[in-house]
């Protein structure tokens, strides 16, 4: 499958400080390649709504395609048993997390079941039953069994089959453009809204000696949909993928405005290769391990805090499904793991493994000083046996494998697993109203780089929101915000002028 590269001409081309830009004029922009931005593309598409384009940094990047935990699930109404469910509950529940508006809410909840829905029919392979239910499993902060996964890869299975439909609609896709600035002028209520796009072409390479040549393209248009993911650069120690550094700092100057931009989202992650060890990689309780910056003087150092050999495995598997940091568990709670990994890496300049090959503190493993919750977890799964890397193996197989296949590549057979805690999601963002619109009229950020989650939102409430934003939004530009676009005049030109000189 190949994409349309930015093109080094255009029909139109304005002199904008002397240099000479090529123009694309519709009537929607959408920015960014994940699950969120082609569902807007795909929805606005589907709504009639077809002058639209999309820009990526780059295509096959972003957190969608390339990232784990919160993205291998799925949060939406029940769809299966005899459980009772309803928007309403499901609203509650997202709005009961804190850090979440009560329209964004109820409209997340009306909107899963056709969200999800719409996914599966495009070919996602969500799990069913025989009788075509669509079975679900209880995630954190979640009271009823709602969530769904295809397993470490979901939002990337949704990435590939929301591009697929995207291609067939034949909607443009200008990859290796790089946000630089968002245009603005004058709106008609008093305040700003959307007159186009800045962007640097990556992939060109501008003749020094051709004073007029340009590495921008600009384009015209009335609407933004922003799907850029959230400001992963801001972080040195983050799981955010390689090539994923967000464009907010645009939107900011543009004069959109900020939401709950503190709400950040941490968690314990290997960090060679960049992938949260959520899950059973915490379940079957590994080893955890401090070093000096060289690799020596190895430490057990949970065991300073925690010096109850039950405990410590307890909590220890407590954070597969207790994975990002919570204030509330850091005392007596699983969370205490989180901080002192931060002592060791942070403070006392250390390196911090998960040992797979040895059980923790003592060499054989002994299930019955584990928890009632743990002890009953894990012996259903029939693993109150060996070593982690044995009990790993029989519960989650492509667990161990994962690493196997990454660059760089780790046996957990045979090696350690480098890990810190770091910057996941950013659980707030850029302001958006009930229609995903921010106060920019004509502006709609998505996913994450939208402002609509919650502080303890669900695990897989994120994808579920992108779907939903995406799709608020473009039934909103659908209704009202088409097919007019922005005319070439003074403000155009005079915004432009200024972002290419800056």
């Amino acid at each position: 499958m190949t994409h349309e590269p930015a093109p080094t001409h255009e029909p139109e081309t304005l002199r904008i400080a002397g240099r000479d830009v090529p123009v694309v004029t519709a009537t929607t922009v959408v920015v960014g390649t994940g699950s969120a931005g082609f569902c807007a593309a795909d929805r606005l598409w589907e709504l009639g709504h077809d002058d639209v384009v999309m820009v990526a940094d780059k295509v096959n990047a972003g957190s969608s395609r390339n990232a784990g935990s919160d993205k291998q699930t799925y949060y939406k109404l029940t769809l299966s048993g005899g459980d009772g469910d309803s928007v309403r509950e499901m609203a509650q529940t997202l709005y009961a997390g804190g850090a979440m508006d009560g329209d964004n809410a109820l409209a997340e909840a009306a909107l899963s079941a056709r969200g999800f829905l719409r996914l599966c029919d495009l070919g996602v392979p969500f799990p069913q039953n025989r009788y075509g239910e669509f079975i679900g499993y209880k995630t954190d902060h979640d009271p009823r069994r709602r969530a769904t996964s295809v397993g470490p890869y979901t939002s990337r299975s949704m990435v590939e089959q929301l591009e697929k439909k995207v291609h067939r609609n034949g909607t443009r896709i200008f990859d290796e453009c790089r946000v630089v600035e968002v245009l603005t002028r004058p709106g008609a209520d008093g305040g700003r809204e959307v007159a186009g796009l800045l962007v640097l072409r990556t992939d060109v390479h501008v003749d020094p000696d051709d004073p007029t040549a340009s590495p921008f393209l600009l384009f015209r248009c009335a609407n933004l949909v922003y799907a850029t993911g959230g400001p992963a650069g801001m972080y040195a120690t983050r799981v955010f993928p390689n090539g994923q550094w967000g464009a907010s700092g645009a939107a900011y100057r543009a004069g959109v405005h900020g939401k709950n931009l503190t709400e950040w989202q941490f968690g314990l992650a290997s960090t060679k290769p960049r992938w949260n060890v959520s899950g059973t990689y915490m379940q079957v309780v590994p080893r955890f391990v401090s070093t000096d910056a060289d690799g020596g003087d190895e430490r057990e150092f949970l065991t300073e805090a925690i010096p109850d050999y039950g405990r410590l495995m307890s909590l220890v598997f407590l954070k597969g499904y207790q994975w990002p940091f919570d204030i509330r568990k850091a005392v007596d709670g699983s969370s205490l793991i989180d901080l002192l990994v931060y002592r060791e890496t942070v403070l006392r300049g250390r390196r911090v493994f998960l040992d797979f090959r040895r059980n923790p503190v003592r060499d054989e493993f002994d299930p019955s000083a584990l928890s009632p919750e743990a002890y009953a977890y894990l012996e259903r799964a029939g693993v109150l046996f060996g070593t982690p890397i044995e009990r790993l193996r029989r519960m989650n197989e492509p667990a161990y494998q994962f690493y196997l296949g990454k660059n760089p590549y780790v046996d957990l057979e045979q090696e350690m697993l480098e890990v810190d805690v770091c910057a996941q999601h950013n659980n707030g963002g850029l302001l958006v109203d009930a229609w995903w619109q921010s106060n920019v009229t004509g502006f709609f950020p998505v996913g994450e780089a939208g402002g609509a989650h919650g502080v303890y939102r669900p695990g897989g409430a994120a994808l579920n929101s992108g779907q939903v934003g995406a799709t608020r939004a473009a039934q909103f530009i659908a209704a009202h915000r088409g097919p007019s676009t922005v005319p070439p005049g003074e403000a155009f030109d005079a915004a432009a002028a200024a972002a290419v000189a800056g």
